[in-house]
């Protein structure tokens, strides 16, 4: 018998696959387009793991790929936080490579939805906590996910949820490796600046993380659609809307989902804001509520960037706009942050107000007062680039107006003062501490917000094709008094 006839008749050792002479193969836990994910048993330690064998890429040098997934996985295994899942060991065979991590047995965020469907709004909250928590400690280290998403996030029966595949997507996603114009990630929970060919980004994280939260808090995905293309298109043009949850989660979801990163809110608001909803105990004594009824609309285009006064209305507007439909409840929550010493105390405008005030153009800058009777307008204008007191950095335009034609729709009753002067704060205050103004000079700066008085809200408009004066203003001053020498607020792209 020849040595190849012997090695033919010879049986194969019996037991299961073995990968670097210690991980047992036990079977298959699920697979997806990174790879299969393999329960195994660590022979030298004696627990049991989960294994991710990763596929290599169309087009991808073997050795390239091998090499940018051990620098990258191995970097994100050093990532410390309860919420990620733990890396032991990477390893290269037989021409793949094997992630060896924590076995977290548990359903995905993904798998829970489409089991249960919208998720309590105290749960989507902790589940937001603890994904935040971990993406700050990724972040700090100098790693971005660029794959959040709820087939990423596994949530225990303890409450307990832990965030996978740090490191895999940053590895796959390199130009070396992939075929022309090919999207790495999951097009659904892709920020737009992505989209737009800009590189992934901690704020892109958030944003994955917004559109995953609105999936647990809804039911359904926020920008799905029926083909690819009209799915790009939703993510960078259209606005979701909440129906199933207001208040702090609301404001949360809807503040990382703002197109623009520098608008988005940062992660100690989010985090507030998720701590507020979890325990369900805002300031004010409001709960975040859950309405029944039916399917949410998936989104609606988004807003025009600016009003029929041509004052722009920042994307940080869209997430204002969510409050103020929620029930003029956005400031309670903000009431119960750490006073605020920059914000100064709001005034109304308009017939029966405090003052006339009239804004003349985007980014509007003046010379002149905030006080009982002054008239500010267009002769206290001056150009933002020279030196003013006063400029105009954000604005809503849309509130209570309509966009359909209805006449009727367009005169939605007066909130009261109390509750509209809170959401003002909230809207302006949340402007004032994103990326509206610039960096450097917002540690010098005041602010306050002008509302419309009840009869300005009321009053008809002067032409029949425009809506009501209902804007609220956001402007800032030197601190203290004195001039600015020139506009601090960011031009949006």
């Amino acid at each position: 018998m020849t040595e190849e006839q012997t090695q033919q008749t010879t049986p194969r050792p019996a037991g299961p696959r073995v990968v670097a002479g210690r991980y047992a193969l036990l079977g298959e836990l699920g697979r997806g387009g990174h790879g299969l994910v393999w329960r195994a048993q660590d022979q030298v330690i004696g627990r049991q793991v989960a294994i991710k064998e990763l596929r290599l890429p169309d087009g991808a040098e073997d050795s390239v790929f091998t090499e940018r997934v051990l620098r990258e996985v191995r970097t994100a295994g050093r990532l410390n936080d309860p919420a990620i899942v733990t890396v032991f060991d990477v390893v290269s065979e037989d021409g793949a490579t094997f992630i060896v991590m924590e076995l977290v047995e548990a359903p995905t965020l993904g798998e829970l939805v489409r089991r249960h469907g919208a998720l309590p709004p105290q749960q989507v909250a902790t589940i937001g906590q603890q994904v935040l928590s971990a993406l700050r400690a990724a972040h700090d280290a100098g790693i971005v996910h660029r794959d959040v998403k709820p087939g990423n996030i596994m949530v225990g029966a303890n409450g307990r949820v832990k965030l996978t595949d740090f490191g895999i997507a940053t590895a796959i996603d390199d130009p070396r490796l992939t075929a022309s114009g090919m999207i790495v990630g999951s097009p659904a929970f892709m920020a737009p600046e992505r989209l737009e060919g800009h590189e992934a980004m901690p704020a892109s994280d958030l944003w994955s993380l917004g559109a995953t939260l609105f999936l647990a808090a809804e039911g359904v995905m926020a920008f799905d659609r029926p083909t690819t293309a009209a799915t790009l298109h939703a993510i960078v043009n259209e606005v979701p809307y909440l129906t199933r949850v207001q208040g702090p989660l609301a404001s949360a979801i809807m503040g990382l989902l703002v197109v623009k990163p520098e608008g988005r809110i940062s992660y100690g608001q989010a985090g507030h804001l998720l701590g507020i909803a979890a325990h369900n105990t805002p300031p004010g004594g409001f709960g975040t509520a859950v309405h029944p009824g039916p399917a949410p609309t998936h989104a609606a285009p988004a807003p025009p960037r600016k009003s029929r006064r041509g004052l722009r209305i920042t994307a940080g507007a869209v997430a204002g706009a969510v409050l103020l439909a929620g029930g003029f409840l956005a400031g309670q929550w903000w009431a119960g942050q750490p006073a605020d010493d920059a914000m100064l105390p709001t005034m109304t405008y308009g017939d029966g107000g405090d003052l006339e005030f009239s804004a003349t153009s985007s980014y509007a800058c003046y010379n002149g007062r905030l006080q009982p009777g002054y008239n500010l307008g267009s002769d206290n204008a001056v150009d933002c680039d020279k030196s003013h007191e006063l400029e105009v950095y954000d604005a809503n335009g849309s509130l209570g107006n309509s966009s359909s034609g209805d006449d009727e729709a367009g005169f939605v009753g007066y909130p009261g003062a109390d509750a509209l002067r809170r959401y003002a704060e909230s809207f302006c205050a949340m402007s004032f501490h994103s990326g509206t103004l610039d960096e450097k000079a917002r540690g010098t700066l005041d602010y306050r917000a002008l509302v419309p008085s009840q009869a300005q809200w009321e009053a008809a408009p002067k032409e029949s094709y425009d809506d009501p004066s209902r804007t609220v203003y956001c402007l800032v001053s030197k601190r203290g008094g004195g001039q600015l020498t020139g506009s601090v607020t960011r031009k949006v792209r």
